[in-house]
């Protein structure tokens, strides 16, 4: 049996749902039938869920709590009140589709479009509304390295090479690393942060050690 394939969603017309504009007002802008718009948009919706939720944000309406977004917002606090941070989006596929739930419940609150049950809950973390600073940024990106370097070491690897090497997350973190080690020798590393390398990762001034081939 053939499987019929559905047309795809007209782009525009779904770019003006986004922006708040109601199905009606499309129709008669395209100059076609309103069902014809709705049926373009419900095959955009099962695609994407959250147009319906830009729409209505956009149109200044709150966006009612999904069940998805209720555990998105959950999970969110619980990493602030056991991690005392907010999610990174390079850590993990999990802490990105929590940064940028996260990035858009921001632009509901800037919208006034955020729903009560969700401006109620995210209380519990201080400033989450306020977009970071580049010195914010910084920090957090360095925690991020850090704990990647844990996790890569911990995997039994030798210490990371920043040059001669095929692998780019290897490379990513060695030539953090490396950086750390210049920063350390023209005394320009932080002592929090050398105490947290040296505490975590005993030796790592010195690194691999030259033409000792790295761990299986």
């Amino acid at each position: 049996m053939t499987e019929v394939k559905r047309p795809a969603p007209h782009p525009e017309w779904v770019h003006m749902y986004r922006q708040g504009i109601p199905s009606p007002a499309i129709a008669a802008a395209a100059g076609v039938g309103k069902s014809t718009v709705r049926y373009h948009l419900h095959i955009a919706a099962k695609a994407d869920p959250s147009i319906r939720d830009e729409h209505r944000a956009a149109a200044g309406a709150p966006v009612q709590p999904s069940g998805a977004g209720l555990r998105n917002m959950e999970a969110l606090i619980a990493l602030y009140k056991t991690e005392g941070r907010l999610p990174f989006k390079a850590k993990s596929p999990g802490e990105r589709a929590l940064a940028v739930w996260l990035q858009r419940r921001r632009q509901d609150a800037d919208r006034g479009a955020l729903s009560r049950i969700y401006r109620e809950g995210l209380k519990a973390i201080p400033g989450w509304d306020q977009q970071p600073d580049r010195k914010t940024r910084d920090e957090a990106r360095w925690h991020q390295r850090l704990a990647e370097l844990m996790d890569y070491m911990a995997a039994g690897n030798d210490w990371l090479r920043h040059k001669k090497t095929d692998d780019e997350h290897e490379r990513t973190l060695g030539i953090w690393l490396h950086i750390q080690r210049m920063k350390h020798r023209s005394r320009e590393l932080d002592q929090d942060k050398e105490t947290q390398l040296n505490t975590n990762h005993p030796g790592w001034r010195a690194g691999r050690v030259r033409g000792r081939k790295p761990r299986a």
